[in-house]
C-alpha cells in the first residue's frame, strides 16, 4: 500500500503541478472502493518536469513490473522523453500520466479539477464529470465499475 500522505507531500512542497486521477479521486467524491496506488496527471512542461524528478529522486522511482537490472535513470530527461509511466517507489506505486484518456492533458483538464485537502495538502483533483469521463474512456472492467457508481453519485 502506498504512504499516500508522503507521496503528496513530496509533491505539493515541491510546487509540482499536477491533477490527481483514478482511484483515489474515485474514493473523494464518495464512491467506497480500495487503491493501492496514487494516479496524477501532471503538466509536460520543462520545469514542471524538473521539479517532479526532483521531488520523487529521494524515493527510488523504477518502472514498475520492469526486470530489476533494468537501467532506469530518473531524471527531467527521462520523463521529458516519455509521457505516462507506472513506477514503483520507496512509498508505494505512483502512475503519472502526460495524457488522460478522454480528457487529454494536464492543460486541457487543470482549469475544471477542483481543489480538496486530502491527507494535510491541499491537492487538485479531477471534476465528477471529468472522472466520468475518463473512466468511460479507460474502459477497464475496473473502471466500469467506478463508472455505474460514480453515475449514481451524480444524479444524487
Amino acid at each position: 500500500m502506498s504512504d499516500f500522505k508522503r507521496i503528496f507531500g513530496l509533491l505539493t512542497d515541491a510546487d509540482v503541478e499536477f491533477v490527481l486521477i483514478g482511484g483515489l479521486s474515485v474514493i473523494a467524491h464518495g464512491h467506497q472502493r480500495a487503491t493501492l496506488d496514487v494516479d496524477i496527471c501532471y503538466a509536460r512542461t520543462p520545469k514542471n518536469i524538473a521539479r517532479l524528478a526532483a521531488a520523487l529522486a529521494p524515493v527510488h522511482p523504477r518502472l514498475r513490473g520492469a526486470p530489476a537490472e533494468l537501467k532506469f535513470p530518473w531524471d527531467a530527461q527521462t520523463l521529458a522523453n516519455g509521457l505516462n509511466f507506472t513506477l514503483v517507489t520507496d512509498l508505494g506505486d505512483l502512475d503519472l500520466l502526460g495524457e488522460v484518456a478522454g480528457l487529454g492533458s494536464y492543460e486541457d483538464i487543470a482549469l475544471s479539477a477542483i481543489e480538496i485537502a486530502l491527507f494535510g495538502c491541499q491537492v487538485a483533483m479531477l471534476n465528477l464529470d471529468q472522472l466520468i469521463r475518463s473512466k468511460a474512456a479507460a474502459g477497464r472492467v475496473k473502471d466500469l465499475l467506478d463508472l455505474e457508481a460514480l453515475r449514481k453519485l451524480q444524479s444524487g
